[in-house]
């Protein structure tokens, strides 16, 4: 049991080893930003499905750049990009959206088993594209991190009152003349950037924990289109962060950290949201309390 646990939390030497993930911890704070404020309306517009399908292939994309010996970063990226744009042009209606998804996702996955089955190099880089690397990130992927989450939050800032509005209510902001369809392809491109470049850190098995899990946790704690973001930047920045700083003690990959993290925010926000809808109800005359 003691041997575990420090696997699982072993502090040794920490300070040499943390100046050796400096990158991935600046790398995770600024995914934590892109992923909290693209997660609100991930969540809005019921994309949850539509992050692990794009992942899938944004797995596969990365794969075959390690195979033919190129940059991951931009096979995920290329990756990523055809499945966004495959599901923003295809599944209009939710229905068809999760159809396209569910055809995607294990098509995705095979060819990515595939190419990763092919590749002679070394294992951790083939784990690494599932589970996530804390020394994986050097000068040039941080920087080219850096340049697409930066394309990524300025894309966002353009449309994000446009986008709320249409995520909200689509029909009526069509019929106020807001371009609904192309909005809904220009946020799956940016959503695909965003999941690519949250691959290179996370993995693609558990990149939700970054895009879905702190959203969902804000959105259960107030309805602020103000605070929502501000709460989801926070909860995603913490588990990244905080997950890459536990790794680093133990001997275990990054992900079983960074998802427990948000696992544990999600599940105390749930808590908190339950007990405030109760005391609201209470304060109601005549209203009774339905357990969920």
């Amino acid at each position: 049991m003691t041997d575990i646990w420090h696997q699982v939390f072993g502090f040794e030497n920490y300070g040499e080893l943390l100046v050796l993930v400096k990158n991935s911890i600046f790398a995770g704070a600024i995914l934590g930003v892109v992923g909290g404020l693209i997660g609100p309306f991930v969540m809005t517009r019921d994309l949850a499905f539509a992050v692990h399908g794009i992942s899938e292939l944004s797995f596969a994309g990365a794969s075959a750049a390690l195979l033919l010996g190129v940059n991951v970063v931009v096979g995920s990226i290329g990756g990523s990009l055809l499945a966004a744009l495959l599901i923003g042009m295809l599944g209009s209606r939710a229905r068809d959206r999760n159809s396209i998804i569910a055809v995607l996702m294990p098509f995705g996955l095979g060819l990515g088993i595939l190419f990763l089955a092919l590749y002679k190099g070394r294992s951790a880089n083939k784990f690494g594209l599932l589970t996530g690397q804390i020394v994986s990130v050097d000068n040039p992927q941080l920087l080219s991190l850096i340049i697409i989450s930066v394309i990524v939050i300025a894309g966002l800032f353009v449309i994000w009152r446009p986008l709320s509005f249409a995520s909200v209510d689509a029909d009526v902001a069509r019929a106020k003349g807001l371009p609904v369809d192309t909005l809904s392809i220009v946020f799956m491109v940016l959503l695909g950037l965003a999941t690519a470049v949250s691959i290179q850190v996370v993995g693609a098995l558990l990149v939700l924990s970054l895009l879905v899990t702190p959203a969902a946790a804000a959105m259960r704690v107030t309805a602020s289109p103000f605070l929502t973001p501000l709460l989801s930047v926070a909860f995603a920045v913490t588990s990244v962060v905080g997950g890459i700083l536990l790794a680093l003690g133990g001997g275990l990959p990054i992900s079983p950290y960074v998802t427990t993290i948000s696992f544990v925010i999600y599940v105390v926000c749930r808590i908190i949201g339950a007990r405030r809808n109760r005391r609201g109800a209470s304060r109601v005359p005549g209203t009774a309390v339905v357990a969920r």
